[in-house]
């Protein structure tokens, strides 16, 4: 397995990290992983190392404000700030890849992002993995809500806790440890943020009628 780490220019010409794993033997598709809320996309050792073997090639980006990625902790301006970051990342990667069948894979957030892209830009795309997308109406209670939006519109780049609760991101406490751990997870966000992931990810469902890549949708049974 060859590991290469390397940074591209996003949207708006900002660096970007991201790092790719190739097998020894030449890779027969390719999946490209969109990280969610908190983490990086040096979390996901375990698709790599049950699928690089397998001859897949995986590259992963860290979105802006996560991870080695410059950029306010959890903020962006707007949500199509990740949809084109994620575009000028898999031109790049298609471009690398020549002719190998492409495959998106998104997590929380990230599915969200993966999704969103897949709904703009299908073209090139031979399948989705959606693990737990953050998508439809989120279960953010009314009066923060309201003050999210409100401040989103005032003081959109106030840095707060993003809420997440860490002891669901999994059963197992190795992994919990682990994220507690990782120097490079963080819990922050912004009510700009708050505002462009509720809307997104609305946006999202409410196009999925319009979805044409074939499309594999994972979801934990305890999840919430």
């Amino acid at each position: 397995m060859n590991h290469t780490e390397g940074f591209f220019p996003g949207a708006d010409g900002v660096e970007l990290y991201y790092q790719a794993w190739q097998p020894a033997e030449p890779a027969k598709a390719v999946l490209i992983i969109a990280h969610g809320l908190g983490e990086h996309s040096g979390r996901y050792q375990n698709v790599v190392e049950a699928l690089v073997p397998q001859r897949y090639a995986i590259y992963a980006l860290d979105h802006r404000g996560y991870g080695r990625s410059p950029g306010q902790r959890g903020h962006i301006n707007e949500w199509a700030e990740y949809r084109e970051d994620l575009r000028r990342f898999v031109q790049m990667v298609q471009e690398k890849e020549a002719e190998r069948p492409l495959f998106l894979m998104g997590h929380s957030m990230g599915g969200c992002i993966a999704l969103n892209y897949a709904e703009y830009y299908p073209d090139g795309l031979q399948g989705v993995v959606a693990s737990a997308p953050a998508v439809g109406k989120l279960d953010i209670p009314t009066p923060l809500a309201v003050m999210s939006k409100l401040l989103s519109s005032v003081w959109p780049t106030l840095s707060v806790s993003s809420g997440l609760d860490v002891e669901a991101i999994s059963r197992d406490t190795a992994v919990i440890e682990a994220y507690q751990n990782d120097p490079l997870v963080h819990d922050k966000g912004t009510p700009r943020l708050a505002t462009e992931l509720d809307k997104a990810a609305q946006e999202t469902l409410a196009r999925a009628g319009e979805f044409q890549p074939p499309l594999l949708l994972l979801h934990g049974d305890a999840d919430r």
